[in-house]
């Protein structure tokens, strides 16, 4: 094979340390899998990537034998493959302590059952700040696979398909900022205020308002800036910080299944300002309680919900 023919491709070992429940993180990815763009097929977790300027497609499974995910690069992004270690290490949750976690939380007798039933839950991170909030707001008011069918249709009209790519459920690009703000989304299936919403944010993070995926950018300046925009209220700003930015103690308080979980537990705690004053006891975890009470529901269920 001529040389300039040869595919390119890295691997690297993302070090963690156990335990990983990596197959309720594959269930969370692949109930929430934006069509064309990223998939789950086989216990290995796919999508298209763009890093600095190159394309490629991201792979990544966990390792037969050691503590550690591999994660393998195809295409142009393999030039990048070390520099890829950290973000991918965040999107994966490699770098928290579980047993830390579990010790401080499971003495609350609400959550050790939950602690113990999945001992390694992690709180799945987001490859892109930006796509995960297009994918929030368009889920709001639906369920998650309505809201994983309209993006998949964001993707096919702002999108770009990536040509001759060998793989057909991961040849897609996220649209850009500035190519959502741009298309026509008339008849996409979502009210027309989302719609406005959507686009706002999209022209806002085009312009540099809203910096989402600076990995500089303050948190709290982050928050108070999409806070800020039309459409966009306190619950996608904490489920944002919660998966896009790693603040473990973020805390979507007013999200259905959470405050219902809550309920569950104690019929009394009926109001929200009660409910967060609960959950003040979590602290600075809350992240986690949020993925174990989603995890108890989507296990009962047998299916992808919560977040």
């Amino acid at each position: 094979m001529p040389a300039h023919k040869q595919a390119s491709f890295a691997v690297r070992e993302l070090p963690f340390q156990p335990p990983l429940d990596w197959q309720r993180l594959l269930r969370f990815f692949g109930g929430r899998a934006t069509a064309g763009v990223e998939a789950v097929e086989n216990g290995v977790y796919l999508r298209a990537i763009e890093w600095n300027g190159d394309q490629g497609t991201l792979a990544v499974s966990r390792h037969p034998d050691k503590d550690c995910l591999v994660a393998r690069i195809d295409g142009k992004a393999s030039r990048h493959a070390d520099a890829l270690v950290a973000p991918l290490s965040r999107m994966f949750d490699l770098q928290t302590d579980t047993r830390r976690i579990r010790k401080h939380l499971a003495r609350d007798p609400w959550l050790a059952p939950l602690f113990k039933a999945a001992p390694g839950l992690r709180v799945p991170g987001a490859w892109s700040a930006f796509e995960l909030v297009v994918r929030t707001v368009v889920g709001q008011q639906v369920g998650v696979k309505a809201a994983t069918t309209i993006v998949g249709r964001l993707v096919e009209r702002a999108g770009e398909r990536i040509e001759g790519h060998a793989h057909a459920a991961t040849a897609w690009r996220f649209p850009t900022p500035h190519a959502l703000a741009a298309v026509d989304l008339a008849a996409i299936g979502m009210p027309g205020k989302r719609i406005a919403a959507l686009q706002n944010f999209a022209r806002a993070v085009a312009q540099g308002d809203v910096p989402v995926d600076d990995p500089g950018a303050d948190i709290a300046d982050l928050r108070k800036a999409l806070l800020g925009l039309p459409g966009i209220g306190p619950w996608t700003v904490e489920y944002v910080a919660m998966r896009a930015w790693r603040d473990a103690d973020a805390w979507p308080a007013s999200d259905l299944v959470l405050m219902q979980a809550i309920v569950e537990r104690d019929p009394a705690l009926l109001k929200l300002a009660h409910q967060k004053s609960r959950a003040e006891i979590w602290r600075p975890w809350r992240a986690y309680v949020a993925m174990h009470l989603w995890n108890e529901i989507a296990d009962r269920m047998g299916q992808a919900r919560g977040g």
